[in-house]
């Protein structure tokens, strides 16, 4: 074979390869919130939380797919919602492609979700321990399992996302970094909702968006 020939045949073969590589790249489907709704725990509610998650991905490209926010709700005079049946049924994929988890018990037992992996919509490293400033606590409102918490157990959702002052939510850390606290979605309780109470646990009413479909 010519010189020429090869060198056409490797040229193809690269094309291929690039190409397939593109077909084969998952879209993405999972991200860490670039910014929050800049109300502390105040997100409009479910509602206002999956319109953040949908308007971020639309912006990203994304916006053909459902968002929604993995977020529990729980209390008085609203309806028990577990934040794990919010989200679809998987497979998952961050914005680099990178497998998140296959299914909703992989999510919660064996996920990827870590620093090198909990990317915002835009594919960018989101602020973890160790950075200045710290913002590794993520809005869930959810037990290890992602269940809602029982009112029983006091407010864990900011007044189901509706408060930026009083009330608590449960957070769980990207990087899995925090002391004891290394769960994702269930780290510790927040020491209030307004955006300074936020930031002085170590985050910045960051949440998690899920496409469904």
């Amino acid at each position: 074979m010519s010189t020429k020939a090869i060198l056409s045949a490797a040229i193809l073969l690269a094309a291929g390869v690039a190409n397939f590589a593109v077909a084969d790249d998952p879209a993405m489907s999972f991200f860490i919130t670039s910014v929050g709704s800049g109300k502390g725990g105040d997100l409009g509610g479910l509602a206002g939380a999956d319109a953040h998650c949908q308007a971020l991905a639309e912006k990203a490209g994304a916006g053909a797919k459902t968002w929604h926010a993995y977020l529990g709700q729980s209390g008085e005079g609203a309806e028990n919602i577990d934040a794990r049946s919010r989200i679809g049924q998987g497979p998952w994929h961050n914005a680099k492609g990178q497998l998140i988890a296959q299914d909703l018990t992989d999510l919660h037992l064996n996920n990827h979700i870590r620093r090198e992996t909990g990317l915002d919509e835009n594919g960018n490293p989101v602020k973890a321990r160790g950075d200045t400033p710290n913002q590794h606590d993520i809005l869930t409102g959810a037990r290890p399992d992602g269940t809602a918490f029982p009112l029983a157990d006091g407010d864990r959702t900011c007044s189901n996302w509706t408060s930026s002052g009083e009330g608590s939510a449960m957070v769980g850390h990207f990087d899995r970094w925090g002391g004891g606290f290394t769960s994702w979605n269930s780290g510790h309780p927040s020491r209030g909702c307004s955006v300074e109470s936020l930031n002085a646990t170590g985050g910045n009413g960051y949440f998690y968006c899920f496409a469904i479909d």
